[in-house]
């Protein structure tokens, strides 16, 4: 079908940012950018709450540990559908729809009083994630190209930041307020975030087609039994038959979905485009940079709570871990603003590199130097800068190897690759320290300082990957300084 809202027919390319679009961009690009902020924020912001949910909620710690899988789950799905809805019907009515539903889940997470209820809220609250692929493409049609660069690397850098302030944000709430209340601010922050977006981000063509149902489907099984075999594995047990199954059963549902989505004329995910080597090579490093991003927030914990007897702890409060962890997101930032001008002098696939080497740099320090609160700042430091740059860097990759009827559904894909390294991180990490641990004298058990340095390796690997896997991006023509 021809794209519709004002684009050349045939071509899939709509107009160029008109005058009055350049202008209204700069108010969207934060509102959109505090869209991504949000959606990230509410992934960590149970976190600090789930030690005392079973007694909050009169539940086993099992269930209670859905509010934080119900999000993922939920999320894993909605990103790459409302990418492929967003390119279809207009990518700034979708996005209303993720916020208005995450407004939803969080306004029933704040009236929950039980588990059931707050796992239903927590699924909805997953919707928002839809909000980061969409977000891009909006700034890819809106924004004139001269400004693009930067906009894209805010966009992607708010995900970290989300993340990394919602934790001190909801220790700080939790321990000082009713944990409903936590819930509340971020429903505030959603509805505000929904009336700024529908005020204020401009409408886009709309390249019309047929939605892929059945391609919507078998990848929704194909990730819910894939991410409930990597987040409930240890719990279920590795070699239990809830895990095996739900593993085996994602695995051939994957398969059947990728020969589908090849041979139907119009695919949820373009798989053809998504397997060119530029697109391809992006989120491959994409996968092993959302594995390394994170570690960080798996082992800073760890160390900083645990006590000195352990032989590497800080001792340090649940409020001081979050504020110390926050540190990381306003590095993020920062170095976010300054990464335009490193893609202008040397290309977004140099940034990506460079981003993947310094956060592989940043936790091998901490590797022959566990302990203490001053290294971990400099590996949040480190590690923060990194992910800044790579995190500037890929949709650029994205945009720049992507037609414009596909931009949010690559975008879609690309952030799904990133949770996806996330989930696996958390799987593989969180086993290793489980499963290498030392007691203190008062009979608690913490994991070992091995099992830490490990982790860290793992993270350093993962750097190390991403850079290589950046490395098979095509270089581009060295871009003209502005």
């Amino acid at each position: 079908m021809a794209p519709t809202a004002g684009a050349p027919a045939g071509t899939g390319t709509p107009p160029a940012p008109t005058a009055g679009a350049a202008t209204g961009s700069g108010i969207a690009v934060p509102v959109l950018a505090l869209g991504g902020f949000t959606a990230a924020l509410v992934n960590t912001v149970p976190i600090p709450l789930l030690p005392s949910l079973p007694r909050l909620l009169d539940t086993s710690a099992a269930n209670a540990s859905w509010t934080v899988t119900a999000t993922l789950l939920v999320a894993a799905v909605c990103t790459p559908v409302s990418g492929r809805l967003g390119d279809m019907r207009g990518k700034r009515q979708v996005l209303l729809w993720c916020l208005a539903l995450m407004v939803a889940g969080s306004v029933l997470c704040a009236l929950a009083g039980s588990a059931e209820v707050l796992i239903a809220g927590r699924a909805l609250q997953g919707c928002g994630a839809g909000a980061l692929p969409l977000g891009l493409s909006i700034m890819r049609e809106q924004v004139p190209r001269e400004r693009l660069g930067r906009a894209l690397a805010v966009m992607s850098a708010t995900v970290g930041v989300g993340s990394t302030v919602g934790f001190p944000f909801s220790a700080f709430l939790s321990q000082h307020a009713d944990w409903h209340v936590l819930f509340w601010a971020v429903a505030g922050l959603g509805l505000a975030n929904l009336l700024l977006a529908a005020r204020y981000v401009p409408g886009g063509p709309r390249y019309g087609g047929r939605f892929d149902r059945a391609g919507a489907l078998g990848l929704t099984v194909a990730l819910v039994c894939l991410l409930l075999a990597l987040s409930k594995g240890r719990g279920w047990g590795w070699t239990s038959a809830p895990t095996l199954t739900a593993a085996l059963l994602g695995a051939a549902t994957a398969a059947w979905w990728v020969r589908y989505e090849l041979r139907t004329a119009q695919p949820l995910v373009d798989l053809r485009t998504s397997a060119s080597r530029p697109v391809l090579a992006t989120n491959a490093a994409t996968l092993l940079v959302g594995f390394a991003m994170f570690v960080i927030s798996l082992v800073l914990p760890h160390i900083l709570q645990a006590p000195p007897a352990t032989g590497y702890g800080a001792g340090f409060s649940m409020v001081q871990t979050g504020l110390l962890q926050s540190v990381a997101g306003v590095v993020m930032m920062a170095v976010a603003l300054m990464s335009p001008a490193v893609s202008t002098r040397w290309g977004a696939r140099a940034t990506l590199v460079i981003g993947a080497l310094v956060i592989a740099a940043g936790y091998a320090t901490g590797i022959p130097l566990l302990g203490g609160g001053w290294w971990l700042t400099v590996l949040a430091v480190i590690v923060g800068a990194g992910l800044a740059l790579a995190f500037a860097a890929m949709p650029a990759l994205i945009v720049a190897a992507t037609p414009e009827s596909q931009t949010a559904a690559a975008n879609g894909l690309n952030t799904l690759v990133r949770s996806i390294g996330a989930s696996v991180a958390s799987a593989v990490v969180s086993a290793v320290l489980a499963a290498m641990t030392t007691t203190t004298a008062d009979g608690t058990a913490h994991p070992s300082a091995a099992g830490l340095r490990i982790a860290l390796l793992a993270a350093v690997l993962a750097g190390l990957g991403a850079a290589a896997a950046a490395l098979f991006v095509p270089r581009p023509d060295r871009p003209a300084k502005p």
